[in-house]
């Protein structure tokens, strides 16, 4: 809903529900104005396009201050996650390069670099320490000559894994290989990877951001600070002549903004794949109340937490506000105001009592989806990680007994209810 307040205090809506009938003469002339001086700000350089180029550039500022950046031109919009995860590595990535990742990571990021293999692109899946964190020494092992980047997620899906972006940034930057961190479930609200070493920072919009499942999106943020030109032969798209754009080396003529522009005038260019207007403007609705909802997000999903621990049906909930799980003290550095509606919890009774205990909640939704204003529920091991190998399974810690949970904001009261009635049923 939109509306002007005029100078009598009297409001002017402007939605299609409830339009004011009778608007004043000062919208119409503001209305007709638009029409005649804002344009297509992709096209050309007339006094209309430069208008409309203005206000983008400033809800692009806005929105980059918001995420950590400095520059609004480094960042850059995409249909969805899993095209700005694409163009990340297809903006750095050729045959016979590498790429290092972790066994904590979600399939969503494991997939796309799989795609990459066919392609040439060598993939290393660096192994997880015994009690389920990142080994550094193992990612370091895995580092080559060739390596050219680092990819993990600030937290772990479906099991609230918390990463130490420290010391994998200490370590990458030490071989002069770029951090890619996928920040979705931390949201720029909770963490800001750049600040912690951070290269380029990828969030699913659809998600947190968004908070209502409406709209798809992807957002990749570069830090500008890595130099691409200090090893131009690793990095040739880069910090040598690109042939598609009249030979010019980007490194050169974007300066700190030169992975997320040539994403823009090159992948973009030949994919087509930004995000639409009208999911921009949903999405653009939805930052509006990210603080809030995040907030009652993390509020909820603690309690829940609590209760979960304390129940006689859960063997196990896996999160790193607990003080028995291994990732607490990275929790209490990263996340002081707390974080993780999205974990999971260890079931009595195996997959059946799994099966009947989610189809048994009310309130909570059976959805893939998570990150939602309403509360979500799913069986990751015969679900959302199900084409993974059953050893792939077991090094992520998922089994017959996993249910993941992504709580919302409903009143907290109302979710334990609905938890207690579906254990009764069990």
């Amino acid at each position: 809903m939109f509306y002007r307040k005029c100078e009598d205090d009297s409001m002017i809506y402007l939605d299609n529900a409830a339009t004011t009938l009778q608007k004043p003469q000062a919208v119409y002339d503001a209305v007709l104005d638009a029409m005649k001086t804002l344009g297509n700000s992709g096209r050309g350089f007339s006094g209309a396009a430069l208008g409309a180029s203005r206000m983008i550039y400033e809800a692009r500022q806005t929105l980059c201050d918001f995420f950590g950046g400095s520059d609004p031109s480094r960042l850059v919009f995409t249909s969805n996650a899993t095209e700005a995860l694409n163009m990340a590595i297809q903006g750095m990535f050729l045959q016979g390069d590498h790429v290092i990742t972790t066994q904590l990571e979600h399939n969503s990021v494991l997939r796309p670099l799989y795609a990459m293999q066919k392609k040439g692109v060598e993939l290393t899946i660096a192994a997880s320490g015994q009690n389920g964190t990142a080994d550094f020494d193992a990612i370091e092992a895995a580092i080559r000559e060739n390596t050219k980047a680092i990819y993990v997620e600030t937290f772990g899906n479906p099991n609230s894994d918390v990463t130490n972006l420290d010391a994998v940034a200490e370590v990458a930057h030490r071989y002069h290989v770029p951090l890619i961190v996928d920040n979705t479930f931390g949201t720029p609200y909770l963490i800001r990877p750049i600040e912690h070493g951070a290269d380029i920072v990828i969030h699913s919009a659809t998600k947190f951001i968004g908070g209502h499942g409406s709209s798809l999106g992807g957002v990749i943020v570069d830090g500008g600070t890595f130099d691409w030109k200090a090893n131009a032969d690793k990095f040739p798209t880069l910090a040598k002549p690109d042939p598609s754009y009249h030979g010019a080396i980007f490194a050169d003529v974007a300066g700190s903004a030169a992975f997320v522009t040539r994403i823009r005038a090159v992948i973009l260019r030949d994919t087509g794949a930004t995000i639409s207007p009208f999911n921009a403007f949903i999405l653009l609705q939805g930052l509006e109340t990210l603080s809030l909802r995040v907030e009652r997000h993390v509020a909820n999903a603690l309690k829940v937490v609590d209760y979960l621990s304390k129940h006689p049906k859960v063997e196990k909930v896996n999160h790193p506000s607990l003080p028995t799980h291994p990732d607490h003290e990275l929790y209490n550095k990263y996340f002081p105001n707390g974080a993780g509606s999205i974990f999971t919890f260890e079931i009595k009774g195996g997959q059946e009592a799994a099966w009947k205990f989610i189809d048994s909640l009310e309130i909570f939704s059976l959805l893939a989806n998570v990150a939602d204003v309403k509360s979500l529920v799913i069986h990751p091991y015969t679900t959302t990680h199900s084409q993974m190998s059953p050893e792939e399974l077991a090094q992520q810690h998922i089994t017959p007994s996993t249910v993941r949970l992504s709580i919302g904001t409903e009143y907290i009261d109302d979710i334990i209810d609905d938890l207690d009635q579906a254990f009764a049923k069990i």
